[in-house]
């Protein structure tokens, strides 16, 4: 049984670590919020499955919090080599592009490699130069700062549209989905075990892991899932299961539709033309919101994959993609029952008056007897 943690923290560091969990590095704001939950009372296990992180990891962060303080959790970037070539290979282009442009010649990147190579003997690649060239210029840090705070508020605005979006759905206005992409290996790692450091927690098997792509939308009031499986992750395979939702909430006769409304990221199989056509020839009953880059936070689905693949997938390898496709399928029916809202649970029907009477004169209702 976990004690309590040792982990304690001033009034000033509360503080700052209340402002900490409100970051937007999702990083530096979990362990934040994990470390605030450890003062309210909360052990590692229970922190560990909020965060679906190890139990080692909560320990970590408590340990560098009570050897460093609230700067050690903030996120922070590893010194690296210095950038040789990079610097050498700026030192001859800075000049060059800095020229008026009326008497500059027409500096390509081969011809710009080909400079560096004779003025400074440093050879560069393609790709290297041209990482170099985008960070030649650094935003000013008060521009940094502004493009961060835009940030936080465009996660703040989708945030709020969001919960506006989720009550038209209890409302039975709206069909609300929650979309995205995740994959299953036929060899997974394994869920919830202990391992030696360094070592790969999967299932010892013969043969190469494979993978299958998983397309899927979580609907928010029934919590249902409807998933299409696929060997790749592409825009074909997201307008498939675009033809999965037009079975199943398309306008069709002699059915009454609702509005759908579809959350998805900006991943590059939904920015697509392809993609982008699909969605437009369907936007007559389907509406596309789209998420901000890096908020999964926001994603209702992402919840589900992990317990798909934590509880209905884990510990188990398949002898091919044939067999793991039939494996989710399943694992997504079981979900499915598991999830399914049951009518009669709801205090509003359980408590609608049944006006039928017995043969005694009694109106019968579902909690209690009355005399007639």
């Amino acid at each position: 049984m976990s004690s309590k943690s040792p982990v304690t923290a001033s009034k000033e560091q509360r503080s700052a670590l209340a402002a900490l969990a409100g970051s937007c590095d999702r990083g530096e704001a979990d362990r934040a919020r994990a470390i605030l939950l450890t003062l309210s009372g909360w052990t590692s296990p229970r922190i560990a499955e909020a965060f679906s992180v190890r139990e080692d990891t909560v320990r970590l962060w408590r340990s560098d919090f009570s050897r460093g303080g609230t700067e050690v959790l903030k996120a922070s970037v590893a010194p690296g080599p210095p950038p040789v070539k990079s610097e050498a290979a700026l030192r001859v282009v800075t000049p060059l592009l800095e020229e008026p442009v009326a008497n500059r010649p027409n500096w390509t990147i081969a011809r710009m490699r080909a400079e560096i190579e004779v003025r400074e003997g440093v050879r560069i690649s393609r790709s290297q130069l041209s990482k170099a060239l985008r960070k030649k210029v650094p935003l000013p840090a008060a521009a940094a700062h502004a493009e961060r705070a835009a940030s936080c508020q465009q996660v703040d605005r989708i945030g709020l549209r969001l919960q506006l979006r989720e009550q038209q759905a209890a409302a039975g206005d709206i069909v609300l989905l929650y979309g995205d992409e995740s994959e299953a290996l036929t060899h997974p790692y394994l869920a919830r075990a202990w391992a030696k450091s360094g070592a790969d927690p999967r299932v010892p098997a013969p043969g190469q892991a494979k993978k299958v792509a998983m397309l899927g939308s979580l609907n928010h009031v029934t919590r249902e899932l409807i998933v299409h499986t696929s060997p790749t992750k592409r825009s074909s395979d997201f307008v498939a299961h675009l033809e999965q939702l037009d079975a199943l909430y398309g306008p069709m006769p002699g059915r009454a539709t609702k509005p759908v409304v579809l959350v998805e990221d900006n991943g590059p199989i939904h920015a697509s033309k392809l993609s982008r056509a699909a969605l437009a020839a369907r936007a007559h009953w389907l509406t596309v919101e789209w998420l901000p880059k890096y908020t999964p936070e926001l994603n209702d689905i992402e919840v589900v994959w992990h317990d798909l693949k934590a509880f209905n997938l884990a510990h188990q390898t398949f002898t091919g993609v044939a067999e793991l496709d039939g494996a989710i399928h399943k694992a997504v029916g079981d979900l499915n029952r598991e999830r399914a809202v049951v009518p009669l649970a709801k205090p509003r029907i359980s408590a609608m008056k049944i006006t039928r009477r017995d043969e005694g004169g009694y109106i019968m209702r579902p909690a209690l007897w009355v005399r007639g």
